[in-house]
């Protein structure tokens, strides 16, 4: 059976991709920090699909551990037939507040654990003549977000560094796409420390929704996803309409900070 590693497997859509992926007879190598939860979801998967289930836990902002799941990407005895680079996170502060170290951590888990994982796994996929990678984005990647400005950069890098690799190996058996979903029902809000209660229900997106319309993008030939009807829309608004009014309108996106004190940095992952 092919085999599909996934950053971020112990929750959300990570846990999505890998139950659908076991679903679709797929071997699993399981990334994320928490060992307890990887190897719970490993048993789970287990016993309901009956595939191989391999646990790596992992920080990815640390190098001796990105390095460890490089390795284990680019051995050619065991080869990883999908890559799905799902890890990130979000920090609910404004730039000017925000603690510069915690800034640092969130481009090494979003912008450089993915350049690195995908750089490792090419080689191997491209002697196959045969491969994907999806990798994780966000629609805020289309266009500048306050709070989280740092955030919506790395997303829009995903965006961009998705659609050049798919570029660069089309013809040779490699699809690439970045998937943007929109708000997902996730735990990812509560751990940035956002406040979900001023989101309409109707923007919420579900997890396994996300997960199978981006499989069957990347499938069409796709190198951008974005799930749903609604979001499309929101795209497409994002990337026509005057510049100016964009940053008007997102402006506020991700604004909903819980207050901290004069002087004081938000909220903390």
């Amino acid at each position: 059976m092919p085999t599909a590693l996934v950053t971020g497997a112990s929750a959300g859509l990570g846990a999505a991709f890998t139950r659908r992926l076991a679903l679709e007879h797929h071997d699993l190598i399981l990334v994320a920090r928490d060992a307890v939860r990887l190897n719970e979801q490993a048993e789970k998967l287990r016993a309901e699909h009956g595939t191989e289930v391999e646990v790596l836990p992992a920080d990815l902002t640390v190098d001796e551990d990105c390095e460890r799941v490089e390795r284990r990407l680019a051995d050619p005895d065991r080869p990883v037939h999908v890559l799905v680079n799902n890890a990130g996170v979000g920090l609910n502060s404004s730039f000017v507040e925000a603690d510069i170290a915690e800034e640092e951590k969130l481009l090494r888990l979003n912008v450089r654990a993915v350049m690195r994982l995908t750089h490792a796994v090419l080689p191997q996929m491209l002697a196959r003549r045969k491969g994907d990678v999806i990798n994780v984005s966000s629609v805020s990647g289309f266009g500048p977000a306050q709070p989280g400005a740092t955030y919506s950069a790395t997303k829009a890098y995903v965006i961009n560094f998705s659609e050049s690799i798919a570029a660069g190996v089309k013809g040779y058996g490699v699809r690439v796409v970045a998937l943007c979903p929109g708000y997902t029902r996730t735990e990812f809000h509560q751990r940035a420390g956002i406040n979900i209660q001023p989101i309409p229900a109707k923007a919420w997106l579900n997890a396994d929704d996300v997960v199978r319309e981006g499989l069957h993008d990347l499938r069409r030939g796709k190198s951008v996803s974005v799930p749903s009807v609604r979001y499309k829309v929101v795209v497409a608004a994002m990337r026509h309409l005057p510049h100016g009014l964009v940053k008007r309108l997102t402006r506020d996106t991700r604004g909903r900070i819980k207050q901290a004190p004069k002087g004081g940095d938000g909220t903390r992952r």
